[in-house]
């Protein structure tokens, strides 16, 4: 899941801000931020990949609690800091050490800059998107991207260019800024999940239209699929408290069978960037959930269920369908067969709308930020470090260090003479949770290529293929499978960069209206055409200005092409 998160910044957060800009031109009023990358003082020396003397990288970066260390080992000392200097003879030290609960990370750092403390080398970063983007303006950090062409090895430089719009969160002024943190293609894109055993009782065909899943949810809603003489179930389960298109129990897709997604900003048949909400096709969306919550197919809390919430009612079985990610088997799926033994799920393709129209959320490639200091003598040592983690870590080859993990003893061991990643065995250690970017090495699209592979009945061969195979269920290979065979239908977020200066103002009002008449359309409480009335205000009250906005965002980060 994309833990970076792009939200818009509310009065609080824009005062506070606007101070630590002043606090900061105060420090800093003879210093430009047209600043170029600094020349490395001195050249450094690498004897067969290693630094000799070695030379020290000092960094911050947020510590989880699910980060857990062997006894004896912390932050500064691990396998990790031990295998940096051995192998890179890179020493690599905490500027100072912060968990990432209760924001103590954020409330530090952004203290240390109103204070104009020194920065360390790196600052690796997933969290709140305003922080990025403050940390960014702050003109404390080099034009990254000049580095990175410079230095990044080929496999690093693939991986980026997956997906060139990685990047944009972290531009500015055209310069790439911050270095995005790869994850894997698709990993939160949605596929139906649906009782396959409740299929079978009632001889269903899998539903490729929204009227083919209509007749699907009446037989859930209403002939007992449970056999327990209740009228109790219901066809489709959603979570719509934090917004209808989300990670999981996700409604986004019903949009996306009339040609849009709500709640974010999509790119039109025009090359323009538009808010997907006042899409017509929201209005086509919307008259469908509200016919599908009269009609009782969706739970009446649906508006007051998050995701997890929501995501209980099928695995409690009493919802038939719930749609969500391709790894939703290995939580929360796993608790159907706990409730009852004989259940069965299958994934399913999402469907399509009435004009053969189909779309589902897409994930985006990011889930975090490396920024280097400008001030950082010799910035090619970091990456010498990630090179290496791309060019044996990310997709290792058989017969090299991390072929079976990051480290023996900690993520993986020798069982009966064969290697096991079985955290009963391992202790449950993560190494590569230890590293600078937090997972290591991830080229985006080896994860989801990987399993849809093994689907396609294809043994694993590489250390990668055989490490992931090992620990995946046969339902989230299916899954994957289907995620990728219907990838031309994900609709990303377009707009990822900083909120535009009407955002700033009127964003808060907006999301109110939305949600607020959204919700009364689906419960019946609104008429349908309410929703003209909405985008026409919505217009009026900020809408067209923030589109004219984001539109000239898309322009400077895409006019490069």
């Amino acid at each position: 899941m994309r833990t970076i998160k792009k939200r818009k910044i509310g009065g609080l957060a824009l005062a506070g801000m606007l101070a630590l800009t002043a606090v900061l031109s105060g420090c800093n009023s003879g210093a430009s931020k047209e600043a170029a990358p600094s020349t490395p003082s001195a050249a450094l020396e690498l004897k067969d990949g290693k630094y000799d003397p070695p030379v020290k990288l000092t960094y911050l970066r947020p510590w989880g609690p699910e980060i857990k260390f062997k006894s004896g080992e912390d932050q500064d000392n691990n396998v990790h800091t031990k295998w940096a200097k051995d192998k890179l003879g890179i020493e690599l030290k905490n500027q100072w050490v912060s968990p990432s609960t209760n924001n103590a990370f954020e409330t530090k750092l952004r203290l240390s800059l109103a204070s104009n403390a020194e920065m360390p080398d790196i600052i690796s970063y997933r969290g709140d998107f305003n922080l990025a983007r403050e940390l960014i303006e702050t003109g404390k950090f080099v034009d990254a991207g000049e580095l990175f062409d410079k230095y990044a090895s080929d496999t690093w430089k693939a991986a980026v260019n997956e997906d060139p719009s990685v990047w944009y969160p972290y531009m500015q002024d055209g310069k790439r800024i911050g270095i995005p943190i790869l994850d894997y293609s698709y990993n939160s894109d949605p596929v139906m999940w649906i009782r396959e055993d409740w299929m079978k009782k009632f001889n269903l065909k899998a539903p490729e239209t929204l009227a083919d899943l209509e007749v699907i949810m009446e037989t859930f809603t209403n002939k007992d699929p449970d056999g327990n003489g209740k009228k109790d179930t219901y066809g489709l389960t959603i979570g719509f408290k934090n917004w209808l298109s989300t990670w999981m129990s996700d409604a986004g897709w019903v949009f996306g069978a009339y040609g849009t997604m709500p709640n974010q900003w999509n790119l039109n048949a025009e090359g323009q960037l538009e808010y997907g909400s006042v899409n017509p096709g929201a209005k086509q969306a919307l008259a469908t959930l509200a016919d599908w919550m009269k009609k009782g197919y969706i739970p009446e809390e649906a508006g007051v269920y998050d995701e997890t919430k929501a995501a209980e009612e099928f695995t409690a079985g009493k919802a038939g369908i719930v749609v969500g990610p391709h790894w939703m088997p290995s939580w929360p799926l796993e608790d159907v067969k706990k409730n009852n033994p004989e259940a069965e799920y299958k994934a399913y393709p999402i469907p399509s709308g009435p004009d053969g129209k189909a779309g589902r959320r897409g994930t985006a490639n990011d889930n975090g930020v490396v920024l280097i200091n400008k001030d950082m003598k010799n910035p090619e040592v970091f990456f010498t470090y990630q090179n290496y983690l791309f060019d044996h870590y990310a997709n290792p080859k058989a017969g090299d260090e991390f072929e079976y993990g990051f480290a023996e003893g900690y993520d993986w061991a020798m069982k009966d003479g064969k290697p096991t990643t079985d955290a009963a065995v391992t202790g449950g250690y993560a190494p590569e949770k230890y590293t600078l970017t937090f997972d290591g090495a991830r080229i985006p699209s080896l994860n989801m290529t990987t399993l849809a592979k093994f689907a396609n009945g294809e043994e694993a061969t590489t250390p990668f293929e055989k490490k992931l195979k090992s620990g995946v269920p046969v339902p989230m290979v299916e899954a994957a499978k289907i995620v990728q065979d219907q990838k031309d239908i994900a609709l990303k977020q377009m707009f990822t960069g900083a909120p535009t200066m009407s955002m700033q103002m009127n964003n808060d009002i907006l999301t109110k209206m939305e949600k607020d008449l959204f919700s009364q359309i689906i419960y019946g409480k609104a008429p349908i055409d309410a929703f003209d009335t909405f985008v026409e205000k919505w217009k009026s009250s900020g809408g067209d200005q923030n589109t004219k906005e984001v539109n000239e965002w898309y322009q400077s980060v895409t006019s490069g092409k």
